[in-house]
């Protein structure tokens, strides 16, 4: 929401608790799926509000786009083949396509709007989008992941919204295991898997049903969102193997000058387990 004093304002009642940053809207419209928003902050540049909910902003979207995509690449032993659902904002994409072993990015986000507005207000998104290797479609994930020939993706990057509406459907065992099945043997899925503090019914729920479609074995990893709730965010990856296997420490040495938080350190450090999230995995 927006006051007087032009501050948009996400507030999360279940956690008494609310996010803000000020600035100006400068764009809002209703979409088949969703209602999309974007301000013109002071400080933050230019930030995407989705349904009420902040979802990319110019100033700390680095932290989001680079865990949710270089520690899963950088595992995979060579990665050719990648999937990204959602990601309508090319951020994702355009981190995958830094990695030289990617043959081909196929990026489905059911709103094409959210990709029209990220290239007029958020352009440095989008500088991989007419890449050779990389095709873009506004379609149901659900749908493709259904649909794909087994064994034919290396990774895959599930880049959502949080589960509701056109996302809520990225959140269960069906999807976990049509997933599994267009995944090579070797293959790995990410998710972002939401706040560990403030959801963690959520976080420990889409572990154990990864697990249940049939993946081995899941492996959270932690990282600084500023402008998400609590500040503090989580991804989740899951393999057909019973423990993840140790990254490839110099996966992204081509283009370390041009990252802002991942490195092999910070991808060692998101993956210790504080001792909170260890408590809340293993209670009833």
């Amino acid at each position: 929401m927006l006051n007087a004093d032009q501050w948009f304002t996400e507030v999360d009642d279940t956690n008494a608790s609310a996010f803000a940053l000020k600035g100006r809207r400068v764009h809002a419209e209703q979409t088949p799926f969703q209602h999309i928003e974007i301000y013109d902050t002071e400080r933050w540049g230019y930030l995407m509000v989705i349904d009420g909910c902040t979802m990319v902003s110019t100033r700390d979207n680095f932290f989001y786009h680079e865990m949710m995509s270089h520690p899963v690449l950088a595992t995979h032993p060579a990665p050719r083949r990648v999937l990204i659902i959602g990601g309508g904002d090319c951020g994702t994409l355009r981190e995958v396509l830094r990695h030289p072993t990617v043959e081909s990015a196929t990026q489905i986000d059911i709103d094409e709007r959210v990709t029209r507005l990220a290239e007029t207000y958020f352009p440095e998104l989008c500088t991989s989008n007419n890449d050779p290797r990389a095709t873009i479609a506004f379609d149901d994930g659900i749908a493709y992941v259904r649909d794909a020939e087994p064994g034919s993706l290396d990774v895959i990057i599930v880049d959502s919204t949080d589960p509701v509406g056109p996302a809520e459907g990225l959140f269960n065992v069906p999807f976990y295991a049509n997933c599994r099945r267009a995944l090579a043997a070797d293959g790995l899925f990410i998710q972002q898997s939401e706040s560990p503090l403030l959801h963690g019914p959520i976080f420990k729920a889409m572990g154990a049903a990864m697990r249940e479609a049939g993946f081995a074995s899941t492996t959270p990893l932690f990282f600084p969102q500023p402008i998400y709730p609590s500040g503090w965010w989580s991804a989740t990856i899951a393999c057909g193997e019973a423990a993840l296997p140790s990254p490839r420490l110099h996966a992204t040495a081509d283009f370390a000058d041009t990252l802002q938080y991942y490195s092999p350190a910070t991808h060692q450090g998101a993956l210790a387990v504080p001792p909170m999230v260890t408590r809340l995995l293993s209670s009833d």
